[in-house]
C-alpha cells in the first residue's frame, strides 16, 4: 500500500492550498481517509476525515469552515482544500487510510500512512 501526499508548500496567510493524496495497493473505495498534521515536538493531530463513500466528513474545530475534504474514488485520491490559511496551520500534513469508517478522528484507527507534505503559512 502506498499513500502519496502532494500539494504542500509555502503560502501567505489568507491564501489557499490544496493537498492531494493518491492511494495505490488497496481497494480505495472501501477505506475511510483522513488528514493529520504534526509540528516538531508535538503529537500528530487529527485535521479532517471522510468516510469510504464520501457521505460523511469530519473536521477539527480549528479548521471547520476553512478546510474541505473530498475524495474521488475513480482516481483513488483524497483531497484537502485549505482556504483562509493561518500561520498556525503550518505543519507536516499526513494522509492516512482506515479499513473502518468508525472513529476516523482517532489516529490509532488508521492502518496506512503516507509520507507527509510540508505546509508553511507566512504571516
Amino acid at each position: 500500500v502506498q499513500l502519496q501526499a502532494s500539494g504542500g508548500g509555502l503560502a501567505e496567510a489568507g491564501n489557499s492550498l490544496r493537498l492531494s493524496c493518491a492511494a495505490s495497493g488497496l481497494t480505495f473505495s472501501r477505506f475511510g481517509m483522513g488528514w493529520f498534521r504534526q509540528t516538531p515536538g508535538t503529537e500528530r493531530e487529527f485535521v479532517s476525515a471522510i468516510t469510504y463513500s464520501g457521505g460523511n466528513t469530519y473536521y477539527t474545530d480549528s479548521v471547520e469552515g476553512r478546510f474541505t475534504i473530498s475524495r474521488d474514488n475513480a482516481k483513488n485520491t483524497v483531497y484537502l482544500q485549505m482556504n483562509s490559511l493561518k500561520p498556525e496551520d503550518t505543519a507536516v500534513y499526513f494522509c492516512a487510510a482506515a479499513k473502518s469508517s468508525w472513529r476516523l478522528k482517532i489516529r490509532r484507527e488508521y492502518d496506512y500512512w503516507g509520507q507527509g507534505t510540508q505546509v508553511t503559512v507566512s504571516s
